[in-house]
């Protein structure tokens, strides 16, 4: 039995792991492909590490718009509904390999909900 998430630390890891997929898919990777260039993708983690821990352990330290951020980046890069299906799948099962447990499952709902709501914010289900 795997223990449930626990700390920041924990959380860190779960990006770290979730990014390593990520930018191992071609699909995903133009996404990613600026910060990776510029060097910049251990900050970005600590910034979505920031992030999921607000939403865990209701802490203050994101200090961005994460649904701006994506609408920002859809003008650039589109999204598309498969871009999300293989972010949950990622991020899921990289949850799934580490952890269970309540807050586990929180950051799974949690996650899905804001997929959800970015994809009606960039009207991904209205595209056929």
């Amino acid at each position: 039995m795997r223990s449930d998430i626990s700390s920041r630390e924990d959380i860190k890891l779960i990006i770290t792991k979730f990014y390593d997929l990520l930018l191992a898919d071609d699909n995903m990777l133009p996404f990613f492909k600026e910060i990776v260039l510029k060097n910049q993708l251990e900050y970005h983690l600590e910034i979505i590490t920031d992030f999921w821990n607000d939403i865990l352990f209701y802490t203050n330290s994101y200090q961005n718009n994460v649904l701006q951020k994506h609408l920002d980046k859809n003008t650039f890069i589109e999204f598309r509904k498969e871009h999300f299906s293989a972010w949950a799948s990622y991020f899921f099962l990289t949850i799934d390999n580490l952890f269970e447990g309540e807050k586990s499952l929180k950051m799974k709902n949690r996650a899905q909900s804001i997929a959800t709501v970015m994809q009606l914010k960039m009207k991904i289900y209205e595209k056929k």
